[in-house]
């Protein structure tokens, strides 16, 4: 039984009793376009709308996103989940981030995907998301993957991915935590697995209509990164965690359909939209994430960054093709290239304008030649 004298007896206290206020945790991505930042405030009442939160500012020249004699960045309420952490009433708040002019700043591209996704022909084509989100345990101090001997390496990798025991699977209770946390939340968390390199594992989010994939997996990475705080252990979404001898990476397989894509004769529409990802491979490959390339060879269930493939059922190329998509003639596919890493609104937008806006002159001539 909890007491005064715990610490945790005055986190779990519960505010209902005595006051209508709540607390919201305001979070927003950092300057590197992937460390997340958040801190505290104090509203009057529950709110569940991000249209009737106030805004808010902090200082830009500590995250990397303003210089010091002009440091204020103003943080834009987007979407609310409920707060696991404090319980109640108290929310978790997705913001993005702009200047004191209400100009997005360079590092905030959920304002960029929102242009996108409002766009009439992409929201008339309703574009879903599914996103495989892989992610290394570290043991604290040493940065040296959960699990493993200090200074050496586990059994090759064979019996980790989805397996059970302990010795195959470390970290579980933080798995766990996470995945209930993130339901809890309202986070449209799909399911969890381990993976291919002990230490490993990944959650899955979607499926997501448009702007939400991004909203939804930056909160699952919130709650993520405070449950890896709880447990002293470190989270990392590096690409390549381990950078040499027959070791999997990280990505962050984003899985992808649309309206017509769903339908009848989806199947050609699917065609079409990769032969267009295909003559953009250059572009989507450079905003897919920070050291991409290290994890990108054409080794460890990826295909080479320098070559577009696709394929049914193949997890060595670009694009992955589903078997069922195949034999329905319709559904969805899989683009495998996005690291760890990856920003989710740069990634799900630029899949949507590249397949829905993007209008390639001969394009069959082209994808052909």
């Amino acid at each position: 039984m909890l007491t005064p004298s715990s610490l945790a007896f005055f986190e779990n206290l519960d505010l209902s009793e005595v006051t209508k206020q709540i607390i919201a945790e305001y979070i927003w991505i950092g300057g590197s376009g992937c460390d997340l930042r958040s801190k505290a405030r104090t509203l009057s009442c529950s709110m569940t709308s991000p249209k009737d939160l106030p805004k808010w500012n902090y200082d830009g020249s500590s995250t990397g996103q303003a210089q010091g004699d002009d440091s204020e960045v103003i943080l834009y309420p987007q979407a609310i989940f409920r707060d696991p952490f404090r319980g109640g009433h108290n929310i978790l708040v997705i913001c993005d981030t702009y200047s004191p002019k209400g100009e997005p700043l360079p590092s905030n591209n959920r304002a960029r995907a929102a242009r996108i996704f409002e766009t009439e022909e992409v929201a008339m084509e309703e574009p879903w998301f599914g996103l495989e989100q892989e992610y290394t345990l570290l043991q604290k101090d040493i940065n040296w993957p959960l699990g493993w001997p200090v200074g050496g390496y586990p059994a090759p990798q064979g019996p980790y991915y989805c397996g059970v025991g302990a010795n195959k699977a470390w970290g579980r209770d933080i798995v766990n935590a996470h995945y209930k946390a993130c339901l809890y939340a309202g986070v449209k968390v799909s399911g969890i697995n381990g993976e291919v390199m002990p230490g490993q594992w990944e959650f899955q989010v979607g499926p997501c209509v448009g702007l939400d994939a991004g909203d939804h997996l930056i909160c699952a990475r919130y709650i993520l990164e405070r449950m890896t705080e709880i447990a002293n252990v470190v989270l990392s979404f590096e690409p390549k965690p381990i950078p040499t001898g027959e070791w999997n990476g990280a990505g962050c397989h984003t899985n992808y359909s649309t309206k017509s894509m769903r339908s009848a004769g989806g199947y050609e529409v699917i065609r079409e939209a990769i032969e267009k990802l295909g003559l953009r491979h250059k572009e989507h490959i450079a905003l897919y994430g920070e050291g991409n390339e290290k994890r990108l060879t054409g080794k460890h269930e990826t295909a080479s960054m320098d070559k577009f493939s696709w394929g049914v059922a193949d997890r060595g190329a670009s694009i992955r093709v589903g078997r069922e998509t195949e034999a329905d003639g319709k559904g969805y596919f899989e683009d495998r290239r996005p690291s760890a890493n990856m920003d989710p609104y740069l990634v799900t937008s630029m899949i949507a304008e590249t397949t829905l806006l993007w209008k390639p002159v001969g394009l069959k001539e082209k994808a052909s030649a």
